[in-house]
């Protein structure tokens, strides 16, 4: 081999050294990454599936809306782990235990079924839902309430009750107790007879004992006598006695009587009071004046009612007219109706309830009105009725008291079915509508026995039209 060419040839050996060599590194480079990646490939299924037991793609993309907002230094699945501990506290009354939520849940559920079996000694559950824990409590409270609702309203009733039993049991008591005092008063009388009787017999006795055998057979019969009257007066104790309980019954019976034969004075009285009179009459017009005006506080817009000379006691009226001029001490108004076979005539009077020259009268309204007469009960009627009051110079109060001049009563307000559970499910506002039905009629029936206790004149809504002037006008628009 020329001396030239061999450098070149270590140089060629060099380099298949060090191909050899990096191939040699190549390809153990190779299988470590292989086997790295297999293994990150195995860590990253094991991931995986951990995920999916989490939760699924579909839940992991919405896990904001699941979970909620996200709070800064907590996981998703602590957040979650959070609400159902408030959640668990929130059923049970106290603080979740550091266990597992299964525990917790199975834990919390036991509670519940012990709080169903509670409420079960008081209301029927039969148709709760065991399983839906927070319907099913709230559903059980609502009951409950139900149920201390009525109880408190029957221990009012029962309050009242008593309270109706204990004045009649004073009232008894009190009379009894005169009737006592009286009888005590008589039995005092006629025991002080039988002691003088006695002391007599006493008497006669020792001097029988003490006087000869001739004036025995006297005295014997003097004291035979005294026993006699002794006796007579002991039966004409039980005979009074007989008689005061028969004089009382008597005396019920004659107060009874008494009412029938003379009455109480009618309570009703004011309102058959005229309030006018009508001094001229022009047919062709349609007009008629009065005997008041400014002077008495008459305005435009009055109505009257229209009588021959006395106010019947159904209020029903042969005309009814409306003021539309005035004058300091006359006024005229228009007729609104009237009958032919009952014409006007001069001397007629007019009265209207409402209106008063002196004073302002006081109303009272209760019950549902059908203020148009179409058999219909009007929405908001009391409130037009008190308009129509207040601006024809009436007054209107909530309460009857001795201030109170009228009560004007409608139709009893309906009381609708009180709701069952199932009812309430349906409509949650079914029970307040109950309520203010309840509320509605009993005020009725207060208003109605309050007047009556006072002595207030009572009046339907029929007889309180025609008694302002009103009947013909109701059917018209803006009658109220």
């Amino acid at each position: 081999m020329p001396p030239g060419k061999k450098p070149q040839t270590s140089a060629m050996l060099y380099t298949l050294i060090a191909f050899v060599g990096l191939f040699v590194f190549a390809t153990t480079f190779a299988v470590i990454y292989y086997v790295k990646a297999e293994e990150y490939r195995t860590s990253l299924a094991d991931l995986q599936r951990q995920m999916e037991d989490l939760a699924d793609s579909s839940q992991r993309q919405a896990i904001g809306t699941i979970v909620g907002a996200k709070q800064t230094g907590k996981t998703r699945l602590a957040q979650m782990v959070d609400y159902l501990n408030r959640t668990i506290a929130l059923i049970t009354g106290g603080v979740a235990e550091p266990t597992s939520a299964e525990v917790n849940v199975k834990n919390a559920n036991a509670d519940v079924q012990k709080a169903l079996a509670l409420a079960q000694q008081n209301i029927d559950i039969t148709n709760l839902d065991p399983n839906a824990v927070g319907p099913g409590l709230i559903r059980v409270i609502q009951l409950l309430k139900m149920e201390l609702d009525n109880t408190i309203a029957a221990g009012d009733a029962l309050k009242r009750q008593f309270a109706e039993l204990q004045n009649k049991f004073d009232d008894a008591l009190a009379a009894g107790a005169e009737e006592r005092q009286t009888l005590l008063a008589e039995k005092e009388k006629f025991q002080q007879q039988v002691n003088e009787i006695t002391q007599d017999y006493n008497k006669l006795k020792t001097l029988l004992e003490q006087t000869a055998d001739q004036r025995v057979q006297t005295l014997w019969t003097q004291l035979e006598d005294e026993k006699a009257n002794l006796q007579a007066l002991n039966q004409e104790l039980l005979e009074t006695q007989a008689k005061l309980e028969l004089s009382d019954s008597a005396l019920k019976k004659a107060k009874e009587q008494l009412a029938i034969v003379n009455p109480p004075p009618d309570k009703k009285t004011p309102a058959y009071q005229p309030d006018g009179e009508i001094i001229i009459i022009d047919d062709r017009a349609k007009i008629v004046h009065l005997n008041i005006g400014s002077n008495d506080h008459v305005y435009q817009g009055l109505t009257f009612s229209v009588y021959d000379t006395l106010i019947p006691k159904d209020g029903k009226s042969k005309a009814e007219v409306e003021v539309f001029d005035i004058s300091k001490t006359y006024s005229s108004a228009r007729i609104l109706r009237s009958e032919i076979n009952r014409p006007i005539l001069k001397g007629d009077i007019v009265a209207n309830l409402i209106w008063d020259s002196k004073k302002t009268n006081m109303f009272v309204l209760a019950g549902d009105f059908d203020i148009n007469d179409d058999g219909v009960v009007d929405k908001n009627a009391a409130e037009k009725i008190k308009s129509l009051i207040r601006k024809w110079g009436g007054s209107i109060t909530e309460t009857v008291s001795i201030t109170t001049d009228f009560v004007i009563l409608g139709a009893a307000p309906k009381v609708i079915k009180k709701p069952t559970f199932e009812d309430l499910e349906l409509r949650p506002d079914a029970m307040k509508k109950y309520d203010a039905s309840m509320r509605r009629f009993n005020r009725y029936k207060e208003v109605q026995s309050r007047a009556q206790t006072l002595w207030i004149p009572v009046f339907k809504y029929d007889t309180f039209l025609y008694f302002i002037g009103y009947k013909g006008q109701t059917g018209k628009p803006g009658a109220f």
